[in-house]
């Protein structure tokens, strides 16, 4: 076992980011972002955004309407091409919005994640009646994830 004296400080850097906010909590995703966004443009990093359509959120005939899902898909978007403006505006030189369907913690680690190949990791956590919370979304990814995670209060 390693001891105080058996280790050297080393530098720690990020190459990739992954960001990932949440369409029903601007909050928590705001403060994610600013601190997403400060580490993009501070360390000039590739910061990928994704927010996922819930379809388990959808009744059996919302998720069989066309229209109904062209429009929440086009409303996610436009909600993610704001963030990527407001993290380009900002100094984030490369940011990229990345859409998922289906549950937002297996979409995130079984599909985005592999794709993007971030090594860290960025959430938000919900608050709750004045007190702030890990969801299960976020909880599930810190403990899933391979890459490092930070959950932002």
């Amino acid at each position: 076992m390693a001891t105080e004296q058996d280790f050297e400080v080393e530098s720690m850097h990020y190459n990739r980011l992954l960001l990932a906010v949440d369409d029903d909590d601007d909050d928590s995703s705001h403060k994610a972002f600013n601190y997403a966004a400060t580490l993009a443009k501070i360390y000039n990093i590739p910061l990928g955004i994704v927010s996922v359509l819930e379809t388990g959120d959808l009744n059996i005939y919302q998720s069989l309407s066309p229209d109904l899902l062209a429009d929440r898909r086009s409303q996610m978007a436009a909600h993610l091409n704001t963030y990527v403006e407001k993290a380009e505006a900002f100094g984030a030189q490369d940011v990229q919005p990345l859409i998922g369907e289906g549950k937002p913690a297996a979409v995130i680690l079984d599909e985005i994640v592999p794709a993007f190949k971030p090594d860290l990791i960025i959430l938000g956590s919900h608050e709750r009646r004045g007190r702030s919370r890990l969801g299960h979304v976020a909880a599930e990814i810190a403990r899933e994830a391979d890459a490092s995670v930070i959950i932002v209060r």
